[in-house]
């Protein structure tokens, strides 16, 4: 049986959750679950003063439901199970998560799937900066896992990404795979400026019109219709992400960079009229 949160509290002043997952509630009652403890701003509170519970956690999966814009730290540290959150959701939402699945059915703010080691976060509408993206001070971001975005993403996306997939099939903001060590990053609508900045290695993907001018630390090296790309469009068709089908067989350009960091990235770039 599922266990359900209903957010009923009013308040302007950010909420958090971090901590609460499947793995811990799976053997508690509502009673005792209804008494961990979240913070209201700097202020520790029990979670029953602000969120309606019912159902059981024992099948490892939780359903949010509510205006859950001002919450954060949702899905933070999941290692396993279901996060279903049926509306918008916070800042932080999925940050390090390392297993099972978090999806949400409306748009998220910052720091989506920060630092993502693993598992699979479906944002359903658009996500703000920095999704999958290194802390500040951090060397690493997300090193491992799938993020898909069905909408928009913000800036910094994938910034120092390890090891993973971020797809967005809607447009992207500035900086995308900036610092970029590993990975594949794949933006299906327009991009914002300086995408793969400083990247190392890793692969990422503009198929969408009018794509930017790329930095000048990138050369041309061919036109391709890589056959990676479309076992990468067919994994992602079958997680639920939507992907044009002319893409499966459209000519693209490849170019290698950031030469000012070693020049072994990929960046691929569809063809106006593939």
């Amino acid at each position: 049986m599922t266990l359900t949160l209903t957010y009923t509290a009013q308040t302007s002043v950010p909420v958090e959750l971090e901590g609460l997952t499947p793995s811990w509630a799976r053997d508690k009652s509502l009673g005792e679950i209804g008494q961990f403890e979240i913070f209201h701003g700097n202020q520790r509170r029990p979670l029953a003063e602000m969120f309606a519970l019912s159902g059981s956690a024992a099948d490892l999966r939780f359903d949010f439901a509510g205006d859950l814009s001002g919450v954060h730290w949702i899905g933070a540290g999941l290692t396993e199970g279901e996060i279903h959150v049926h509306g918008h959701g916070g800042r932080h939402l999925g940050s390090q998560m390392a297993g099972g699945q978090l999806h949400v059915h409306g748009s998220v703010q910052t720091w989506a799937g920060a630092e993502m080691q693993g598992g699979l976060l479906h944002v359903h509408g658009h996500a703000g900066d920095l999704v999958g993206a290194a802390y500040r001070g951090s060397s690493r971001g997300m090193s491992g896992g799938t993020i898909l975005v069905d909408g928009n993403a913000g800036h910094e996306v994938g910034l120092a990404m390890r090891r993973g997939m971020i797809a967005v099939g809607g447009a992207a903001g500035d900086l995308l795979g900036m610092q970029l060590l590993a990975g594949t990053i794949l933006v299906m609508g327009q991009c914002g400026l300086r995408p793969g900045a400083g990247m190392r290695r890793g692969t990422l993907g503009l198929f969408g019109p009018d794509p930017p001018p790329l930095l000048p630390s990138f050369r041309y090296a061919c036109t391709t219709q890589p056959p990676i790309l479309r076992l990468l469009c067919r994994e992602l068709r079958g997680q639920g992400f939507a992907v044009d089908e002319a893409l499966l067989h459209a000519p693209c350009d490849l170019f290698h960079g950031d030469f000012l960091t070693g020049g072994r990235g990929e960046l691929l770039v569809r063809q106006a009229d593939g």
